[in-house]
Parts: structure tokens; sequence; C-alpha cells
């Protein structure tokens, strides 16, 4: 039987689409991509959840998650616990940086191997494991949905 396990997860865009993902390496999945984010901890909400994963995780404060992009339900081992984890998976825009602060600890316990942004057509052409697999698809723009560019300019005029 496996452990419920309640996470959340941000898509940070920067102004040109670009998507900030980290490299993991998991027990049981093995190397893969992801956004920020994570287990949440009692009494937490999913949106505070995600601000406290995106400080510890990259430094940055000055982020709002915004849109809910969906959910995303998935089996895997942490910690030598079979879990099932929920994740609610939220849009947030801000300019393309790397992770800044003492976080090489945090890292390592994470199993964080690296980061990168990864534009639209390199997300689509991933030749490496995605969690979720459908983030690709998951990010294209919808109709009626401001580009990235206009969106992150526009918010800060």
């Amino acid at each position: 039987m496996r452990t419920p396990r309640r996470a959340a997860r941000v898509a940070v865009l920067d102004p040109y689409g670009a998507v900030f993902l980290f490299r993991y390496d998991n027990e049981e999945v093995g190397v893969h991509w992801a956004m920020p984010g994570g287990g949440l901890e009692p009494g937490e909400t999913p949106r505070q959840g995600v601000l406290r994963e995106l400080r510890e995780e990259t430094g940055w404060t000055d982020l709002e998650p915004g849109l809910l992009l969906g959910t995303w339900e998935h089996d895997f081992t942490r910690a030598g616990i079979p879990v099932r984890q929920h994740e609610d998976i939220y849009l947030a825009y801000g300019p393309r940086r790397d992770p800044s602060g003492p976080l090489a600890a945090a890292h390592a316990e994470d199993g964080i191997l690296g980061w990168r942004w990864w534009t639209p057509p390199e997300l689509a052409g991933a030749g490496e494991a995605l969690w979720p697999p459908h983030l690709a698809q998951l990010l294209r723009p919808r109709p009626g949905q401001v580009p990235a560019v206009t969106a992150w300019t526009g918010a800060h005029q």
C-alpha cells in the first residue's frame, strides 16, 4: 500500500516562455527533470507550500504562483517509503536567473543534481524523463492566455 502525499510545484516561465527545471536523481525513477516544489507540511496550503519550496530550492522570494495549471498523481518511492503523490501545479512568471543563496545542503538532501532553463522546443523534444511526462503540453499557451513576454512585462510596468 502506498502512503498518500500532497505536494505542489510551480512552472516558472521567463519572459520568453522558457521554463526553469531541476535535474533530480530518485532512487526508484532515476534521473529526471521537474519543476521546483515538493511535499506540503501539515496545515500548509498548496500555494503556501509552493512558495516555501521555491524559496528553499532556489532562494527566490519575489515570485507569486498564479494560475493552477493542473494536477498530477504518480507513484514513487521517497526515503524508502512507497507514496502516491498528488501534485498541484501552478504557473509563475519571473526573470531568467540562477538559484541564489546557500542551497547546496538542500539540493543534496533532495537529490537535485543541477538546473537549467528549457525553451518550449527543447521541452517538446526532451530526450530525458520529465515530471510530469506531459509537461510540454501543460505549458502550451491556451486560447486567450496572455503570452509570457506580455504577462511578465505587463505585471511590472
